[in-house]
């Protein structure tokens, strides 16, 4: 039996998701998933693997089909997108994946050029025409997330902070409204954790963009984030603020016993408060 929790759900619909349902088979992978954002918000998803976290934000994001419910966005019903109308959500809403998906042997520039692909003819996509305006505005982003230096290398020559760093440049080169980050620091050591995610809170900040994060870090999630909504067997058990996220939330969430230790899943990056944290210089 789950528990209720206070909610800090923003009562709006700028983006809504309601009784959002994902099925593979026999296995319910979200269960009728309500949230609601009324304005740009940084929210976390937290929960154990398997929660459903990384299916909810495929089914956000087109990449995957709900089964049932609906995802409407400023008014307008993104599950029933298709085509050329979905391709266009697509490139609204970003999407950064833990392992990256950069292309290897390509320099870095050209992987964030590749956010423009959807805007792009098919003559220009083949052979890789891209105008100065863009090759410009690539460095420029590279340089706000501190790795312009970078731009001529081949991206399997980066550590995999600037890698991370790269595939957010590509995420900002769509000029989205949302980014969705499926998971961006799981496989990062503490110190590039930290700077991915002081990156992303200030893209936040500055651009007015909205930013959702699955996340397995409990300290992460109250450092960084606005909200924090917790999934447990393809359910919302939690929707709240970090500071309603206490060790007893997080036991229930995780499905763990008395035994519970938040330290299981702590990154270890120095505990900075939020105004510090815009601070932080990116050092990978």
């Amino acid at each position: 039996m789950f528990t209720a929790y206070p909610s800090a759900k923003l009562g709006g619909d700028m983006l809504r998701i309601d009784t959002l349902t994902k099925r593979f088979g026999d296995k319910t992978a979200v269960d009728a998933a309500n949230i609601s954002v009324n304005e740009p918000s940084m929210i976390g998803i937290i929960g154990r693997s398997g929660a459903g976290k990384s299916t909810l934000l495929r089914m956000v994001n087109r990449l995957s089909d709900a089964t049932s419910g609906t995802i409407t966005y400023e008014g307008e019903d993104i599950t029933a997108l298709r085509g050329a109308a979905r391709r266009h959500w697509q490139s609204r809403c970003a999407m950064i994946f833990q392992q990256f998906n950069l292309v290897p042997r390509m320099d870095v520039v050209s992987n964030v050029l590749h956010g423009t692909l959807n805007k792009r003819s098919t003559f220009a996509t083949m052979f890789n025409l891209y105008p100065q305006s863009d090759i410009h505005r690539a460095i420029e982003i590279l340089d706000r997330l501190g790795i312009a230096e970078q731009a001529p290398k081949r991206a399997e020559a980066l550590s995999g902070g600037q890698q991370q760093r790269v595939a957010i440049a590509r995420a900002l080169m769509q000029d989205p409204k949302i980014i969705l980050a499926d998971e961006p620091i799981a496989s990062l050591d503490p110190m590039n954790a930290q700077v991915v995610m002081q990156a992303l809170r200030r893209i936040h900040e500055e651009d007015g963009r909205m930013v959702i994060a699955n996340l397995h870090t409990l300290d992460t999630a109250r450092r960084y984030c606005d909200r924090v909504i917790g999934m447990r067997d393809g359910r919302i058990v939690f929707d709240g603020t970090p500071e309603q996220l206490t060790t007893g939330v997080a036991r229930d969430i995780y499905g763990a016993g008395a035994d519970f230790s938040e330290a299981a899943t702590s990154t270890e990056i120095e505990t900075l408060d939020r105004s510090e944290v815009r601070e932080v210089k990116a050092y990978a």
